[in-house]
């Protein structure tokens, strides 16, 4: 057990030492004394506050969760409070300062009040606000604190640093989780028709929904003549439909997309794009299926317009924030053992009996072990070998991240999209309407094929472009001088970025796509 001088304790050392020296100095056996007594003083606190601590642990100085489930369900920019309680279970007080919780760096997390005295044999809950910053399943591990002996209603000049391994899961959602993660009433009356009353959407019908710009693609059955001579351009007639429409979604959850800020990065903003989305077709009676993927297949639902594949697409969201995956984190066997064993250690007692240093086969098996006492329980996550899966999967368990890939996954992205089309063709119920998150692609991409196929079969497909908030060239001021490389490197970027954007949305515009970008 280490101990660790308080600040006046410090400082009291110090006026000890420097009485002493002015006693010598002067030869003053009463100013020496003094300046001893101060020094014997500072020794006996230090003895006084490990017998303390001591006493402490041996009796039982523990922390709990104040809650009924291990696992709590919240929406991304939303504070939640949750309540721990430190319990006394020793004959003398003490004192707790510095309270801080363990929590992941997704979750903004802080104690209140961050000083407390547990009296003999007493509890004191301390409440922990937590702040989600991203989508995902986040782990607290716990909680830290300063424990000091209490002499007299005093506090000791020494304090221990103590840490209670106390797992609990933060399931954060998209902020249109608000609506549908509550239990819905009503069973299959809350289901829409599947047909019926003509939607308010484009589609083949009798009744003129809006004159709009022609695009590659559309039929020539269906421009507007005479309002295309008034206006100088080619004017198409946009139909109401009179069935319901169904709709995919296609999400590029590629590693790149997290690049920037917390919170702000481009995928966090397209995940609460998205979510929005799907619960506005399903809440107009139409049929919506999801597909999450990467450099692989991530997410595959099928089309349905009940309320609960709102949810199921909340939930795949959430999933698409990991980055556990061995294709989608640089982490190496060694440093996923080191995560893994820096979290297993204060958490299991017989960690140092079981484990020998450097033996990554028994840290592996007890890894599995302690696995079940993780708040979540995540898919078992891809890997080469079971030994680095076994790791992978500690660390899905408890909600812990790893950093993503240094080398993008993009392109494989759009690669991995293309059978996931012809799959999407081969379902019972055709589609409609397609809408596709993701950069957009290269010129030599294999996806234009894919998108052109779509299109002959006369499929509405919609790209929506991420934007990206760091590095905007639309907030280029071109007439700033450039004063140091910083800014000449800033500058190059946010050209090169706008460059991209524009030849991507050239590009789509000529394949008759409708692209459009995230606020």
């Amino acid at each position: 057990m280490r101990l660790y001088p308080t600040h006046a304790a410090f400082h009291l050392s110090l006026a000890g030492a420097a009485v002493m020296s002015l006693g010598l100095a002067t030869r003053t056996p009463a100013v020496v004394a003094y300046g001893g007594a101060m020094l014997l003083a500072l020794a006996i606190g230090r003895a006084y506050s490990r017998i303390s601590i001591m006493r402490l642990r041996k009796a039982g100085f523990e922390m709990t969760w104040v809650a009924k489930r291990r696992v709590i369900r919240t929406t991304r920019g939303a504070e939640i409070i949750i309540m721990a309680e430190l319990r006394n279970r020793g004959d003398h007080a003490i004192r707790a300062v510095q309270i801080r919780p363990i929590a992941s760096s997704m979750l903004s997390a802080h104690a209140t009040p961050d000083t407390i005295d547990i009296p003999p044999r007493g509890t004191v809950q301390v409440a922990v606000h937590l702040n989600a910053i991203r989508v995902g399943r986040w782990g607290v591990h716990g909680m830290a604190l300063e424990a000091r002996g209490n002499v007299a209603g005093g506090e000791t000049t020494y304090e221990a640093p103590l840490m209670f391994a106390a797992p609990f899961g933060v399931e954060v959602l998209p902020r249109t989780a608000r609506a549908f993660t509550h239990p819905i009433i009503g069973g299959r009356s809350q289901r829409a028709v599947e047909s019926g009353r003509p939607s308010r959407a484009a589609g083949e019908g009798d009744e003129i929904r809006e004159l709009r710009d022609h695009v590659t693609g559309d039929p020539f059955k269906r421009i507007a003549w005479k309002a295309s001579a008034r206006r100088g351009r080619l004017l198409v007639r946009s139909m109401d439909r009179n069935e319901r429409d169904v709709v995919w979604i296609f999400v590029d959850a590629s590693v790149d997309l997290w690049a920037g800020p917390l919170g702000q990065a481009p995928l966090d903003r397209a995940i609460d794009e998205v979510a929005s989305l799907a619960a506005k077709i399903v809440e107009r009676g139409d049929r919506v299926g999801f597909v999450v993927c990467a450099s692989r297949l991530r997410t595959w639902l099928p089309p349905s317009s009940d309320k609960a594949q709102v949810s199921s697409i909340l939930f795949a969201l959430a999933s698409a924030a990991s980055l556990v995956d061995e294709d989608r984190c640089d982490l190496d066997e060694a440093e996923l053992a080191q995560r893994v064993s820096e979290h297993a250690r204060p958490l299991d007692p017989r960690f140092f009996a079981v484990h020998r240093p450097g033996d990554l086969d028994a840290l592996a098996a007890r890894a599995a072990q302690l696995r079940g006492r993780g708040p979540f329980a995540p898919r078992v996550p891809f890997a080469r070998s079971p030994r680095d899966q076994a790791f992978r999967h500690y660390l899905a368990a408890f909600g812990i991240e790893v950093p993503p890939r240094s080398e993008g996954e993009q392109e494989r992205a759009h690669h991995a999209m293309v059978p996931l089309f012809d799959r999407m063709l081969r379902e019972r119920t055709k589609p409609t309407q397609v809408h596709i998150y993701s950069p957009a692609p290269s010129p030599s991409s294999p996806i234009l094929a894919a998108l052109q196929r779509l299109r002959r079969r006369r499929i509405a497909v919609t790209w929506i472009l991420p934007g990206f908030s760091e590095y905007d060239p639309e907030s280029l001021d071109v007439g700033k001088p450039i004063d140091s490389l910083e800014d000449a490197v800033d500058r190059a970027v946010r050209i090169r970025v706008g460059a991209s954007r524009a030849r991507g949305e050239l590009l789509l515009r000529t394949l008759g796509i409708r692209s459009r970008r995230v606020s």
